[in-house]
């Protein structure tokens, strides 16, 4: 092999952007399994190339004491191999190992115990021209590949545009990336949308794939990075980190909740979202195929937080566990529906997008819960409360939702322990009583009886003078 060849496979290794050495490493190794395929090769071997560009075959001999043990150690690493295998994919390895098929490393040999004989066979330069062809070839296009890989590999959970290639089988929808085709598999595909062939769409990279055939790309519809992507390409307040989406929850092709928070005085987050009468989000709605999305402006009070991801539906009260992470929401009575939505998705997606269990009870079903958990569904007449709330009544008549003291009936609001011992549970005083009526005697009321009768017998007697009147007058 001319040394004009080695030039052009270190060109063809700057050009593909190749590791440098590893073609003439790849020749090497191949040029050593065709030498051991010769009549009468040596058992250890090794092929080296010289400055003239010209491959030579050295035949390695070692002291048999530290051949033994060589070949022992490369059976153990052979057998160790076997067994990792057989634990990735579960099947039992039926390889018979030869002591003449293994790699032996005689590396860290002293080269005083290694003795070395240049045994290249006749016509070894017409063998090394046949095989560089079909080397250079399989190295270029696994280090293609292996660049392919390495570059896809970053770039899991980017979103990237391609063109249906084939989307004949809704179980495999193919999709053109440029320097790979990628696939978008049935489950990652939104029910309802259709994928025609040469039509552009955006996904998800979720996952990529080191195959034979090079890598396998996976793509994804149904990924929320989908929705953070579209805005961030829509909303130029995102891409410039004025404002920032704390969070996805998402029913795939139809409904969609963000939560996002404003880093810049002056700026609204959920108006810089929807943008000049609606277009951003209209863009984005557009491009998930009218699925419809609520922006929720984000707030670090898990309490309104949870009330807003409710949108569109009017929330009156929340009531938090901290411990459990649990909401009580109460809500009008002609919101309730609303509040869950169509088979619960609204409430679903305000549980998955503040990370609070939430409980939507309305009106009249919290009052009738709270009367049961304060009296152990008695009539509140002598009954115990037990539910642990500050006993107080507002001035509005409510009672007050925060939690009693320990060992008192009451919450730490000084108005509220002013309550205590004072017989009464109503914050600035009791009601107003209804001023009592004083009875009558007897006999005044007999005769206010008799003049209420004769009032009445006179109101009967007018009655019929004036029908009579106009009886006349109709004659």
């Amino acid at each position: 092999m001319s040394q004009e060849i080695i030039d052009a496979v270190r060109e063809i290794e700057r050009e593909k952007g190749i590791e440098e050495g590893a073609l003439v490493s790849a020749l090497e190794d191949a040029l050593l399994a065709a030498y051991k395929k010769t009549p009468g090769a040596s058992r250890h071997a090794t092929v080296e190339m010289h400055d003239d560009g010209e491959f030579r075959v050295f035949s390695v001999e070692l002291p048999p004491d530290i051949e033994e043990r060589l070949i022992d150690e490369a059976r153990e690493r052979k057998l160790e191999e076997l067994e990792r295998l057989e634990e990735e994919t579960g099947e039992r390895q039926h390889t018979l190992i030869s002591d003449d098929d293994l790699d032996v490393d005689w590396s860290e040999i002293p080269e005083n115990d290694v003795k070395r004989e240049d045994v290249t066979p006749e016509g070894f330069g017409r063998i090394a021209a046949q095989t560089a062809k079909q080397v250079i070839l399989q190295r270029i296009r696994e280090e293609e590949r292996r660049m392919m890989y390495d570059e896809y590999i970053d770039r899991v959970t980017e979103v990237v545009t391609g063109i249906v290639q084939q989307a004949g089988d809704r179980n495999n929808v193919l999709v053109d990336l440029g320097k790979v085709e990628a696939l978008l598999p049935r489950s990652e595909q939104v029910d309802g949308e259709r994928y025609e062939q040469g039509s552009r769409i955006k996904a998800v990279i979720t996952e990529v794939r080191s195959g034979t055939k090079g890598p396998q790309v996976i793509l994804s519809r149904r990924d929320p990075e989908l929705i953070k992507t579209l805005f961030e390409l829509e909303v130029p307040e995102i891409a410039d980190g004025l404002v920032d989406i704390r969070g996805v929850a998402r029913e795939p092709g139809y409904r969609s909740k963000i939560a996002v928070e404003s880093h810049a005085q002056g700026v609204d987050p959920v108006g810089a979202c929807v943008g000049p009468r609606g277009s951003r989000v209209r863009m984005v709605v557009s491009e998930l195929r009218g699925e419809k999305i609520d922006i929720i402006p984000w707030n670090p009070e898990p309490a309104r937080f949870v009330a807003k991801a409710l949108s569109p539906a009017r929330v009156r009260e929340v009531y938090l566990d901290d411990d459990a992470r649990e909401a009580t929401v109460v809500v009008p009575d002609d919101q309730l529906a609303l509040a869950i939505g169509k088979e619960g998705m609204n409430a679903r997606l305000a549980a998955r997008l503040t990370g609070w269990k939430i409980d939507i009870q309305s009106d009249t079903e919290f009052a009738r819960a709270e009367a049961d958990a304060a009296f152990g569904g008695g009539d509140g007449e002598g009954g115990e409360d037990y539910s642990g709330r500050c006993a107080a009544i507002l001035t509005n008549g409510k009672r007050c939702p925060n939690a009693a003291l320990p060992g008192s009936r009451f919450c730490g609001v000084p108005a509220h322990q002013e309550l205590e011992g004072s017989g009464s549970d109503y914050v600035g005083g009791p009601p107003p009583e209804e001023p009592e009526l004083e009875e009558a005697p007897a006999e005044a009321a007999d005769a206010s009886e008799a003049e209420a009768g004769e009032e009445a017998d006179a109101g009967v007697a007018d009655v019929e003078v004036v029908e009579a009147a106009s009886e006349e007058e109709s004659s």
